[in-house]
């Protein structure tokens, strides 16, 4: 798997990292959900420039002009419900893309540390020969990456995985390594070195889902 990590280099990204990490600032989940936006968009632009591109002649008022247009068919696939405000920033630059959506939770047993990840719908177009682009905000233990990647083996084999998370641990990372095909891309905007006992990451953000979307039950 090949790793892109953008929080290597200094760019307008590290604003909407900041804020998203900003306790005073996750306050406002309506900003808390456009910066995770903007950085899908961040995102996105980076992972198009590893697609085909077919060079296709545009009239223009005024004459023609041959462009290089992308070929490829993406399948963007969110993990709800974390992932939607990144799904969105995704779909903002890839306006035919087709689109999936996961339901991944964490079960744990009598409010211990150890979990299980459930899945339990999914729903996508065909991938066969497609690009898949699996939009998962926090990338903690890997294990519900893992659990969406079986559940995909009913729906095709892409020619291409792309996942596309904001913040993951290292460890985490070094475990999907193990579970993706080796021409799998991870983009993210920023690594962080540990996780706690219950799997979530430090520092980290928190709750994903629920400085996105309210606290649930």
């Amino acid at each position: 798997m090949t790793v892109h990590n953008l929080g290597d280099q200094n760019s307008i990204l590290n604003q909407f990292i900041s804020e998203i990490r900003d306790s005073r600032v996750q306050k406002d989940s309506m900003r808390f959900r456009r910066n995770i936006e903007r950085i899908g968009e961040v995102l996105g632009y980076e992972f198009s420039k590893e697609l085909a591109y077919v060079s296709k002649n545009i009239e223009t008022p005024l004459g023609n002009k041959s462009m290089y247009l992308m070929q490829d068919q993406v399948v963007i696939c969110s993990i709800l419900r974390a992932g939607l405000p990144l799904h969105q920033g995704l779909l903002n630059y890839f306006d035919t893309a087709e689109n999936g959506f996961i339901s991944a939770f964490r079960k744990h047993e009598d409010n211990e540390d150890n979990f299980e990840v459930v899945v339990d719908y999914f729903a996508a177009p065909s991938l066969d020969g497609k690009i898949l682009v699996l939009a998962d905000p926090m990338l903690a233990t890997g294990k519900t990456l893992e659990n969406v990647l079986k559940g995909l083996k009913d729906h095709g084999t892409p020619e291409q995985i792309h996942i596309v998370s904001v913040i993951g641990a290292k460890a985490g990372i070094d475990y999907i390594k193990d579970t993706f095909p080796k021409n799998t891309h991870l983009w993210i905007a920023a690594i962080d070195p540990d996780l706690n006992a219950r799997g979530y990451i430090i520092p980290g953000i928190g709750d994903a889902g629920d400085l996105a979307f309210g606290e649930k039950l």
